[in-house]
């Protein structure tokens, strides 16, 4: 099995998949008794839920379960499922009579156009995310990933499918691990440096969309019609307060800069949520870094994984 988010122990991770709709919705379980998250929102067409309790300052100082959902704004509903789940199963904030689960949620933008705009995930599909839960993590065009695409600086015509990805990385008894739901504007580039998946050129070949943009291009089709996103939740076995994971979250976003050209646009929602689920001592600069490799995987590992679909190819189909 690769390296995947569910190697730092007490985390799980599940999809619910709307194979004809082309949406779905990817739910990151945290251990029983919740855990310390942290999130930084590097784009500026966000949609979310909850990223407030998720500020050092907050009163729960913890979260039950992470969304990553297709649907835009409507899939938001989907956390509503993984709330009543959690519930029935007495987890959440206590507050005396009951609990109150805390589950920050944040969307990709798959309306259009692989699938169908009345398409979205429902607080169903929420729930058998969580029952689907587990330490294996299906990648590609699944969950949240299931409608995703990348490279849409010439248009959706000239893009690629992208996906879900996840990776992780140990050092002794340290493990990071990552999840990504990658729905970019801009293009995947690998290691190298070198375009992975992306706008394609007339003759096939990849366009460089930051290069097409520096140099004056007008991004194909309609962007208010086509928003993007890349969404990435980042776990460790060390043993982190709030404050440190902030490091950690911005560690993933750097990460996603380095792997998504241009990332972070006006039309990008990229939310990056950091989680301690474990104590393990450590220091939190490692963290960081681990973090950013495991980031920096998950992301190739979505498109690596992705499978094409109404005339968008992915790289699973090489």
């Amino acid at each position: 099995m690769p390296p995947s988010i569910t190697d730092v122990p007490g985390i799980l991770a599940g999809h619910a998949t709307d194979a004809a709709g082309a949406t779905g919705c990817t739910v990151v379980l945290g251990p029983v008794d919740g855990m310390p998250c942290t999130v930084f929102v590097r784009g500026r067409a966000t949609g979310s839920r909850e990223l407030d309790a998720c500020r050092p300052e907050s009163l729960a100082g913890r979260v039950d379960a992470i969304v990553l959902t297709g649907g835009s704004a409507y899939g938001l509903a989907a956390a509503d499922g993984v709330m009543r789940w959690m519930e029935q199963r007495g987890r959440g904030f206590r507050i005396g009579v009951g609990t109150v689960p805390i589950v920050p949620a944040a969307v990709v933008f798959d309306l259009m156009p692989l699938g169908r705009f009345a398409a979205r995930p429902t607080p169903e599909m929420g729930a058998a995310a969580c029952d689907a839960a587990a330490t294996t993590v299906p990648e590609g065009s699944v969950g949240a990933g299931t409608g995703t695409t990348v490279g849409k600086a010439l248009g959706i015509e000239k893009a690629m499918k992208g996906g879900v990805g996840t990776w992780s990385e140990r050092s002794g008894e340290v493990v990071v691990g990552a999840i990504a739901v990658v729905n970019a504007f801009g293009d995947v580039l690998d290691r190298s440096g070198q375009v992975l998946a992306g706008a394609r050129a007339p003759d096939g070949s990849f366009a460089d969309a930051a290069a097409f943009l520096a140099g004056g291009g007008k991004p194909g089709g309609s962007l208010s019609a086509a928003h993007h996103t890349t969404l990435v939740v980042v776990a460790t076995s060390a043993a982190l307060d709030r404050m440190a994971l902030g490091g950690v979250a911005r560690a993933g976003a750097d990460a996603l800069a380095r792997r998504v050209v241009p990332s972070g646009t006006a039309v990008d929602g990229d939310v990056v949520f950091a989680c301690s689920a474990g104590a393990v001592p450590a220091p939190a600069m490692q963290v960081e870094q681990m973090a950013r490799v495991a980031t920096e995987m998950a992301v190739e590992r979505a498109v690596r994984t992705a499978k094409g679909r109404d005339g968008i190819p992915g790289l699973a189909d090489k």
